[in-house]
């Protein structure tokens, strides 16, 4: 999230921005899945994972429908050439990185400490 804060702050790498923002709302899908007991999987599909939330009541479901709404095909399609047609739109990237960020300090409030040896 650093890396992707730091760049977006600098206007710089847009399509990586919007393709690294999808990848790390899966990571932290995953982990607040992992948390109500689901069985880790091998998927990228943001929607699914946010599907699965709101069938596990999770209160972040409403706040994280509309970000996998808007990054469900960026996770895909920025990954090959010719899909960076569209024009870039930094508030709106900044306001993603915002309510991501957020979300990341949610979940990883909610997680059980690290114990260390």
């Amino acid at each position: 999230m650093e890396g992707i804060q730091t760049l977006a702050a600098k206007q710089m790498s847009y399509w990586m921005c919007q393709s690294k923002l999808a990848e790390a709302l899966e990571k932290i899908l995953k982990a607040e899945l992992i948390r109500l007991g689901w069985l880790l999987e091998k998927t990228h599909d943001l929607q699914r994972l946010g599907g699965e939330l709101q069938a596990r009541g999770s209160d972040l479901a409403a706040t994280v429908r509309p970000l996998c709404n808007a990054l469900a095909e960026v996770y895909f399609s920025h990954r090959y050439p010719g899909f960076d047609l569209e024009e870039e739109n930094w508030p709106e990237l900044d306001g993603w990185v915002a309510q991501i960020a957020v979300l990341l300090t949610t979940v990883q409030g909610r997680l059980p400490p690290v114990v260390s040896e």
